[in-house]
C-alpha cells in the first residue's frame, strides 16, 4: 500500500509567493488591518482559495496575549448533571468568542492535577473546575499565582481563594426529608455517595439536621455512604431493607443512587417511598414517577462561566461565593404512605 503524501499547512509565505506580493501585503489582507490595492487584494484572495490557507488563530491570539480558550475539569462528563453544566459553560464561552476544553477527572486526584497542568500548558485564559477529592491544593494555587483565573464549581476548595458556585446541598436534602416526614414517615434511610465527597457530606448533614429539627431520633443504621456503582453497594442497600425494623422511605443522595435504588426496589418488588437528590432522565416516566430535589446544573455552569469572564475582563473585586437553591418536585414516589 502506497502511503499518503505528508501534507503541510500552507503559510502566508506560500500565499505571498503565489500572489506575487510581499508577506506584509498578505498579512494586511488576512487581518484586514490596512488598505491594500484592489488588484493585490484580488490576487491574495485567489491564492488563499487555491492553497486552502487558514489563518493560525493560536499564533495570532498569543501575539495579543490571549488564547481565547478556557478549560473545564469536571468529575464525569457522562453524568447528566455535569454534561448539562458543561453545555451551559460552552454557551457562555461561545458568546465571549472563546473555545472550551473539557476533561473528566474521574474523581482521581492525580489525574485531575495532570489535567490542570496539561490545560495550563496549552495557555488557557481561565479554568472552571470541580476539584477532585485529595487534590494537592498547591497545583491550583500555582495556577492562580501564575495569572490563570479560577472558578470552583459544585465543590469548594478550602485551600485556594477563588470564586465558587455551589448548590444548597443541606437545604435541598432537608426539604426532601421534611416532605417525607409530612407524609407520615419516621424511619427514613439516607443513601449517599462516598463519605469523603463534599456534596455527600453536605447532604448527609442536611438529612440529619432535618431529623433532629423534627425530633426524630438519629439511627446510623439507616445511613449508607458508598459509591453507587460498586457491586457491594447494592448488597448493602438490600441489607438495609432486610433489617428487623426497615425504613419506610428512602432519600437517595444523587442521581446515580436514585437509578440504582429504583432498580433494586423493582427487583425486590418493594414499595417504599423515594425522594432523590438530582433529577434524572425518565424520572418522570417511571411508575410511579420519581420525586426529586432538583438542582439547576445549567444555572450553575452559566454563573461559573460568567464569573470567570468577568475576571478575565479585569474584575478585581472580592471573591464571590454563590449558593443556588434546589427545588422539591413531588411526582409520586415520594408521596407513598408508610406501611
Amino acid at each position: 500500500m502506497t502511503p499518503l503524501p505528508r501534507s503541510t499547512r500552507p503559510t502566508m509565505n506560500d500565499v505571498a509567493k503565489l500572489a506575487d506580493v510581499s508577506l506584509k501585503t498578505v498579512s494586511r489582507v488576512v487581518n484586514g488591518t490596512e488598505s491594500v490595492s484592489a488588484a493585490k487584494a484580488v490576487r491574495v484572495e485567489a491564492a488563499i482559495r487555491e492553497l486552502g490557507f487558514r489563518r493560525n488563530e493560536q499564533a495570532r491570539q498569543l501575539r495579543q496575549g490571549t488564547t481565547a480558550t478556557i478549560g473545564l475539569i469536571i468529575e464525569d462528563l457522562a453524568d447528566p448533571f455535569y454534561s448539562t453544566l458543561a453545555r451551559a459553560v460552552e454557551e457562555v464561552a461561545h458568546a465571549h468568542h472563546h473555545a472550551l476544553l473539557v476533561s473528566s477527572s474521574a474523581e482521581d486526584p492525580r489525574r485531575a492535577e495532570a489535567l490542570v497542568r496539561s490545560l495550563s500548558g496549552r495557555g488557557i485564559d481561565g479554568l472552571i473546575i470541580t476539584p477532585a477529592e485529595g487534590m494537592d491544593p498547591r497545583v491550583l494555587a500555582a495556577e492562580g499565582e501564575a495569572g490563570c483565573s479560577l472558578v470552583f464549581v459544585d465543590r469548594p476548595s478550602v485551600d485556594v481563594d477563588a470564586d465558587t458556585v455551589l448548590v444548597d446541598n443541606r437545604g435541598g436534602t432537608a426539604a426532601g426529608v421534611r416532605h417525607l416526614l409530612a407524609g407520615g414517615h419516621r424511619r427514613i434511610a439516607f443513601v449517599g455517595d462516598t463519605a469523603s465527597l463534599y456534596t455527600a457530606q453536605e447532604r448527609r448533614i442536611g438529612y440529619l439536621e432535618a431529623l433532629e429539627t423534627a425530633g426524630i431520633e438519629r439511627d446510623d443504621n439507616l445511613v449508607l455512604m458508598a459509591n453507587p456503582a460498586a457491586p457491594e453497594s447494592g448488597e448493602a442497600f438490600l441489607a438495609l431493607l432486610d433489617r428487623d425494623n426497615p425504613p419506610t422511605a428512602i432519600l437517595s443522595g444523587n442521581n446515580r443512587w436514585s437509578v440504582r435504588v429504583v432498580r433494586l426496589l423493582r427487583q425486590r418488588g418493594a414499595s417504599i417511598a423515594l425522594v432523590g437528590f438530582d433529577d434524572f432522565e425518565l424520572a418522570d416516566a417511571l411508575e410511579p414517577p420519581v420525586s426529586v430535589v432538583a438542582q439547576d446544573p445549567a444555572a450553575v455552569g452559566r454563573l461559573a462561566a460568567e464569573l470567570l469572564f468577568s475576571r478575565l475582563a479585569g474584575d478585581t473585586g472580592p471573591r464571590q461565593h454563590i449558593q443556588l437553591g434546589a427545588a422539591l418536585i413531588p411526582r409520586g414516589s415520594g408521596e407513598r404512605a408508610p406501611r
